[in-house]
C-alpha cells in the first residue's frame, strides 16, 4: 500500500482544513441530530402540522360536544394561533367523525363567523327537528381517543427505533474516527517521535572540529569555545527538502547518568514568495536548557535574505541574524549547554526569484555539550 500520496496530502494545511471541516460537520450532525436531538416541551398546537392539528381540533370539538365550557373551547383554539380558523374551515369541510351541528356550535362558541356562514349554507335547507334526530353521538366519543393514542403509539415506537439506530452509528462512527487518529499516528507520526527521541548513532558522524577562541576585538565579543570533550552529549542531523512546508525537528537529550538536560531543534522561520510548496528563506536554530530560564535562537538566512537591510531587521527579532554557507558552523550557549550546529550541505532553488533567497536543500549536524 502506498502511502506516500496521503502523506503528501495530509503536509498541505489547505486538504488538512477541509478534511476537519467535513469531520466535523458528520460528527456534529450525529451527535446533536441522531445521539443528543432537540426534545421540545411544553410546546403549543401552533408547532404541530397541519394534519395533527386538524386531530387536535376535532377533539377539542368534540370535548366541547360533551362539557359545554365555552372558555375551555375558546382556550384551546386559541392555541392554534394563527393557523386556528383555517384549521376550522379545515374540519368543516371534512368533519369526519364530527357533526356539521358539532363543528356549528363550536364555531359559534369561538365567535369563528367566516366558519359559521360556510357551516349554515352546508345545511340542507329542510332539517329533521331536533326532537326527532337521533341521539347516536355519545358512544362515538371513545373511537377517536383509542385511534389517537393508537396512532401516537406506533409513531412514538418508530421514532424510538430511528433513534436507536442512530445512537449506535454515531458511537460506530466515533469509533471509526478514534481507530483513524490511531492509524494516522501510527503511520506518520510515530516514527518521527521515535527518531526525535533516540539520538542518531556518534560513530558514523564526523568529528567536529573545535572553535578556537579568537582574540577579543574593539566593540565585538570574543568567539565561545567549545570544553575539550571527547565527544558531545548528543549529536543530531536533521534535513529540509523542498517541499516539508512543515519542517519542525527537534530532539531530546539526556545526561550520560540519564538526567534529562533539555532540547534543540531547527524550525523554518521565514518564506518568500508566494504559492506552494512555500519558498524557505530562513531557519531557526535553538536550544532550550532546563536549567535557563530562555531559550536561545539564531537565524540562519539566505544570502538573499542577508543581504537586504529590511528584511534580515525584521527577522533580527527571533534571534541573532547568519548567513548559510556550507560549513558554517553556529554556537549558542545557555547557563549549563553549548549547542554547535554545522551546515553539512546545502544548495538553493532555482524558480525564478531573487538568486539565492530561498533553499532547495538544508542538512544541519547538531552537536551539544555540557560546560
Amino acid at each position: 500500500m502506498d502511502l506516500t500520496k496521503y502523506k503528501e496530502l495530509l503536509n498541505k494545511p489547505k486538504y488538512i482544513l477541509i478534511a476537519g471541516i467535513i469531520l466535523g460537520l458528520i460528527l456534529g450532525m450525529i451527535l446533536f441530530w441522531g445521539l443528543f436531538p432537540v426534545k421540545w416541551t411544553d410546546a403549543s398546537a401552533e408547532h404541530l402540522r397541519a394534519d395533527l392539528q386538524q386531530d387536535y381540533l376535532r377533539m377539542a370539538i368534540n370535548s366541547f360536544a360533551v362539557t359545554g365550557d365555552e372558555a375551555k373551547a375558546q382556550q384551546l383554539y386559541q392555541e392554534l394561533g394563527e393557523a386556528a380558523e383555517t384549521t376550522l374551515r379545515a374540519i368543516n369541510q371534512a368533519p369526519e367523525y364530527l357533526s356539521v351541528e358539532q363543528v356549528l356550535k363550536f364555531s359559534q362558541a369561538v365567535s369563528a363567523e367566516q366558519v359559521i356562514l360556510e357551516a349554515v349554507e352546508a345545511q340542507p335547507e329542510a332539517e329533521t327537528p331536533a326532537e326527532e334526530q337521533p341521539e347516536a353521538e355519545a358512544p362515538v366519543e371513545e373511537q377517536p381517543e383509542g385511534e389517537e393514542v393508537a396512532v401516537e403509539e406506533e409513531i412514538e415506537e418508530e421514532r424510538s427505533g430511528f433513534s436507536k439506530f442512530l445512537r449506535w452509528l454515531g458511537f460506530a462512527f466515533i469509533l471509526l474516527l478514534v481507530a483513524a487518529a490511531v492509524l494516522v499516528y501510527l503511520i506518520f507520526f510515530k516514527d518521527r517521535v521515535r527518531v526525535r527521541k533516540e539520538p542518531l548513532p556518534e560513530a558514523p558522524l564526523p568529528a567536529i572540529d573545535p572553535v578556537i577562541p579568537a582574540p577579543a576585538q574593539a566593540g565585538k565579543s570574543p568567539s565561545m569555545a567549545i570544553p575539550g570533550q571527547e565527544r558531545p552529549v548528543a549529536q543530531f542531523m536533521t534535513t529540509y527538502m523542498f517541499g516539508d512546508d512543515l519542517f519542525d525537528d527537534s530532539f531530546t537529550f539526556d545526561a550520560p547518568n540519564g538526567d534529562f538536560l533539555g532540547e534543540c531543534g531547527v524550525s523554518i522561520s521565514d518564506t518568500i514568495g508566494v504559492g506552494e510548496p512555500k519558498k524557505i528563506s530562513a531557519f531557526e536554530v535553538w536550544l532550550f536548557d532546563k536549567n535557563d530560564v530562555q531559550t536561545v535562537t539564531k537565524v540562519l538566512m539566505s544570502a538573499h535574505v542577508f543581504d537586504e537591510p529590511a528584511l534580515r531587521q525584521r527577522l533580527e527579532s527571533k534571534g541573532e541574524p547568519i548567513m548559510a554557507s556550507p560549513g558554517k558552523q553556529i554556537l549558542l550557549e545557555t547557563a549549563t549547554l553549548q549547542l554547535q550546529a554545522r551546515i553539512m550541505d546545502m544548495h538553493y532553488g532555482e524558480i525564478p526569484l531573487p538568486e539565492q533567497s530561498y533553499f532547495q536543500r538544508l542538512s544541519i549536524e547538531l552537536a551539544v555539550y555540557q560546560k
